[in-house]
């Protein structure tokens, strides 16, 4: 779709999107974002009255997209599977071998090299919180199923959260086994800690999709 085509808020969304991926602690200010979607700061301000709105919805939109609810309400499998695909499609996103090292120089430079501005201090938070939030929805939605206890979703989105992490980081670092088999091992171990142990009829998978 030609850009000409988007509405105001998706250019802004999209020029807000790809300056993050260029620079994961752009503080996205609102001239270089209007400049990059072609719009007025008027009509910035007009979609976003407050950077914060901005940055919750560009984040929002970003995990949107890489960690969509496709299979979740899927109640045709195990709820064990369904939230095991969808966390490793959140850990595929750093891809393999030398494209996860890439991923996460990116995020060592942005935020460890040296302490991090108060901008990206605060735009790193906002991007943790909304992966949280994501995984809560999963949570929340095997939850109504009986999966799980609502009560302890926030603590075990942030479980899963650094299990993602942990695998992410992984794919980068050198291994002598299948980081696909250990991914789906370390998974299925971690979704029986948050729903409990599957019954004898759901064998764990050995494998999972990337």
């Amino acid at each position: 779709m030609a850009q000409a085509q988007r509405s105001t808020r998706d250019r802004i969304l999209i020029a807000a999107a790809e300056l993050i991926g260029e620079d994961p602690a752009t503080s996205l200010s609102v001239r270089s974002v209007a400049a990059r979607a072609g719009v007025s700061v008027g009509s910035l301000r007009f979609q976003f009255p407050t950077q914060r709105e901005l940055h919750d919805a560009v984040l929002a939109g970003i995990v949107e997209h890489v960690a969509p609810d496709d299979g979740i309400h899927d109640t045709s499998l195990p709820a064990h599977d369904r939230l095991a695909a969808c966390l490793h499609r959140v850990v595929g996103l750093v891809g393999m071998g030398d494209e996860a090292r890439r991923s996460w120089m990116r995020v060592v430079d942005a935020y460890m090299a040296a302490p991090p501005s108060e901008a990206a201090r605060a735009g790193y938070v906002a991007l943790v919180r909304q992966g949280e939030r994501r995984i809560e929805h999963w949570l929340g939605v095997l939850a109504q199923e009986d999966a799980l206890d609502p009560v302890g979703i926030p603590a075990a989105a942030r479980f899963l959260s650094a299990v993602v992490d942990g695998l992410s980081l992984a794919r980068g670092m050198p291994t002598e086994t299948s980081a696909l088999t250990t991914e789906a091992q370390t998974l299925a171990l971690a979704t029986e800690a948050v729903l409990g142990p599957r019954r004898a009829a759901q064998a764990a998978p050995t494998t999972v999709d990337a």
